[in-house]
C-alpha cells in the first residue's frame, strides 16, 4: 500500500459521477467523504487534461489519465448502480478489472443487493427461464456479474458504506 505523499491510503473512486453536470462539485464532496474516513480520495476527474485537435486524442488522454490515477491509488471503490440499462457503467467496470490486475484493494457499492437473478426477474420467461432477450440470466445469488461480485466486496448503499467497509478492513 501506497502512503508516502499523505499518510493515508489512496482511494480511487470509479463511477458514472463523472458524467453529472454537477461532476466537478460533486467530486470534491466525495474527496472530502473520504478524508473523513481516513483516506485520500482520488476522483477520475483529478487530471489535467488539454483539449487535443481531435476526439481520438482527446479520447486518449483521458484514458491514459485515468489509468494513470488507477496507478497512484490504493483501493478502487466503485459504483456498480445500473447506468443507462442493467448493468454497472462499463468504464467502471473496466477500472475494476485493471485494479484486479494491479492488485489494488476492491470494493463496490450498490443500493440494491438482490441477486442479479430477482433484479431480472420481470423480464424471465417463467416457461424457459431466459431472458427476454432469450439468453439464459447467470444466478450466483451475486448482486452483480460474478466477475464483479467475486473480487470486489460489494456492500449495500452509497460511497459512505464502502468507505465504512474500507475502514474497518484496512485501517
Amino acid at each position: 500500500m501506497d502512503e508516502t505523499t499523505t499518510g493515508k491510503l489512496k482511494v480511487y473512486m470509479a463511477g458514472f459521477e463523472v458524467f453529472r453536470t454537477d461532476a466537478v462539485e460533486l467530486g470534491k464532496q466525495m474527496k472530502e467523504l473520504c478524508e473523513a474516513y481516513g483516506f485520500e480520495g482520488i476522483f477520475p476527474l483529478d487530471k489535467d487534461i488539454k483539449p487535443s485537435p481531435t476526439k481520438w486524442e482527446t479520447a486518449q488522454a483521458i484514458f491514459a489519465g485515468n489509468v494513470k490515477l488507477v496507478q497512484k491509488a490504493d483501493v478502487i471503490i466503485a459504483n456498480l448502480n445500473p447506468f443507462r440499462g442493467h448493468e454497472p457503467d462499463s468504464g467502471t467496470v473496466f477500472e475494476c478489472g485493471l485494479g484486479y490486475a494491479m492488485n489494488k484493494k476492491l470494493y463496490g457499492f450498490v443500493s440494491d443487493k438482490r441477486t442479479q437473478a430477482e433484479k431480472l426477474l420481470p423480464g424471465i420467461d417463467s416457461q424457459t427461464g431466459l431472458y427476454q432477450d432469450g439468453m439464459q440470466v447467470e444466478n450466483f445469488e451475486l448482486p452483480t456479474n460474478l466477475m464483479l461480485s467475486v473480487p470486489l466486496t460489494i456492500v449495500e448503499g452509497g460511497l459512505e458504506d464502502a468507505l465504512k467497509q474500507a475502514r474497518q478492513d484496512l485501517l
